[in-house]
């Protein structure tokens, strides 16, 4: 049972990393502003805010950059996600961590 003991706590200390990596990794992937430049749109900066990806994709006419632009809302989506799991991952891995090895 020990060897379960480890292998867990091994698993619950690198998810929240593994987590992380997973959602930069779809951060990077997003490239919604420079998708903006090649279409010659001007933005303020590499974040670009979901109203106004959305609303190029409801105005745009051009069905590449409509499709290149709802991928880069679903990679923003998922960095979201996975964000939100590495924050909800740290507390268990705390507690799961001082209940195996100090108890």
């Amino acid at each position: 049972m020990d060897a379960y003991n480890d292998y867990t706590a091994i698993f619950l200390l690198l998810s929240p990393l593994f987590f992380y990596i997973v959602a930069v990794s779809f951060r990077l992937l997003d490239n919604s502003a420079l998708l903006f430049l090649q279409k010659e749109i001007l933005v303020d900066s590499s974040n670009v805010s979901l109203g106004a990806i959305k609303s190029q994709i409801d105005s745009s006419g051009d069905y590449q950059f409509k499709s290149k632009l709802k991928r880069a809302l679903l990679y923003r989506k998922l960095h979201r996600v996975f964000i939100i799991l590495m924050i909800a991952s740290l507390p268990v891995t705390v507690v799961t961590y001082f209940t195996l090895f100090y108890s």
